[in-house]
């Protein structure tokens, strides 16, 4: 969803504000392609400080589905977003000073909210997703999951090529 700035870098530096819905559906990373399942409308305010500095706040909430990393399920993850950036479109990016944001969203007179929203969600995307703590994964033989019930798989046991590290981890066990 693009927001047109052109009256806030105008003469007149009128705010802007708007409530603009998320047309993202889909969050692309180089790890897949995570559907979005919900979102709530963003608000979007952005106004003039000083010469080419704005000041652009944006709120909202969404909710993505990201696989389990032991079992694969899908799992809802909420993120609630309030981001607030401090641009200067008469400097490059490479000229940036401390206490300014990079403005890679703005082009022209043109706010784009589902790049700047992106950047929100990838600076918090979780480290690791667990359908719950306790978790119990796939089977490493069969591949099934664990937590809908126990498979029929023997054991294939400890990897002989680990010997020389579990035999270490023997001798120098602390009491």
């Amino acid at each position: 969803m693009l927001i047109n700035l052109s009256d806030v870098l105008s003469d007149q530096h009128k705010t802007v504000e708007e409530t603009v819905p998320l047309t993202m559906d889909v969050i692309r990373l180089r790890s897949g392609d995570y559907p979005v399942v919900s979102s709530e409308p963003v608000c979007v305010r952005v106004e003039h400080l000083k010469g080419k500095e704005l000041l652009i706040t944006a709120d909202t909430s969404l909710a993505v589905l990201i696989p389990c990393d032991r079992c694969l399920e899908d799992v809802r993850h909420e993120f609630v977003l309030n981001c607030t950036k401090h641009v200067d479109l008469g400097l490059s990016d490479a000229e940036l000073t401390e206490g300014l944001d990079e403005s890679n969203f703005i082009d022209g007179f043109h706010l784009d909210v589902d790049r700047l929203l992106f950047g929100e969600i990838l600076s918090e995307w979780p480290e690791k997703v667990l359908c719950r703590a306790d978790c119990k994964g796939l089977c490493r033989v069969c591949g099934r999951n664990l937590n809908t019930g126990t498979c029929e798989c023997e054991e294939p046991g400890n990897d002989p090529r680990m010997s020389v590290i579990r035999d270490l981890f023997k001798n120098f066990k602390e009491v």
